[in-house]
């Protein structure tokens, strides 16, 4: 049985050759080292303001994108514009250079129009003839004029006027010059002779149809 020496201290292990002082830091030194913790409510902070940051920049983001995406619509808009603008001006220019080039053979066509009135559209000049006519209406040339059609000053130039008593308004009598157009468009308008009704005429119809409401109408046979 042993037994223990009275007063004897239990000390911890030191290393062979230490002094008695480094005994004493062993002894007062913790077995295991912990840092401070951090509190709760900081780290909850932190997350809040990070969140915030980041919806910030979110809706920077989307605010730049708005102003992108409508520059890029503002754009778009701005160039269909000018295709369209472009493209009536192509036209446009077109029209104006067949006008200018149909204009010039008028006067041929013209001629070959009175070379058929004659019967002297024949051989190999009527071939010719026939093969412009058909070119220039490829082109979109249109003669118009008849006669009997009623007077339109805006597509008729009366060289000729006159009275006559079967015409009920002024009306077209004679084409002295067939009118040509493209399109819509007028180049030439037709140069006609016209007639007015006969001076009188239109009055005593009236008069008629007066006195035909005062007796109450024609006289119905029995």
């Amino acid at each position: 049985m042993t037994e223990e020496t009275p007063g004897f201290d239990e000390q911890p292990d030191v290393p062979s050759g230490a002094t008695p002082d480094d005994a004493a830091d062993a002894a007062e030194a913790p077995s295991t080292e912990e840092g401070p913790a951090a509190p709760a409510g900081d780290a909850s902070s932190k997350s809040s303001a990070e969140t915030a940051g980041l919806t910030a920049q979110l809706d920077q983001v989307r605010s730049a994108l708005n102003e992108r995406t409508g520059d890029l619509q503002r754009l778009q808009a701005e160039y269909q514009n000018y295709r369209r603008r472009v493209e009536r001006d192509r036209v446009t220019v077109k029209e104006i250079a067949v006008a200018g080039l149909l204009t010039e053979l008028l006067p041929v066509l013209d001629d070959i129009g009175r070379a058929r009135d004659h019967g002297e559209l024949v051989g190999g000049f009527k071939s010719v003839a026939e093969s412009l006519e058909t070119v220039a209406a490829k082109m979109g040339l249109q003669q118009f004029g008849k006669e009997g059609e009623p007077f339109d000053p805006t597509i008729h130039e009366a060289l000729m006027h006159s009275y006559a008593p079967d015409v009920t308004e002024t009306t077209c009598v004679a084409i002295l010059q067939p009118g040509y157009r493209i399109g819509e468009r007028t180049i030439r308008p037709a140069r006609v002779a016209v007639a007015e009704p006969q001076p009188g005429a239109t009055p005593a119809v009236k008069e008629e149809k007066s006195a035909d409401e005062e007796s109450g109408g024609p006289e119905e046979g029995v």
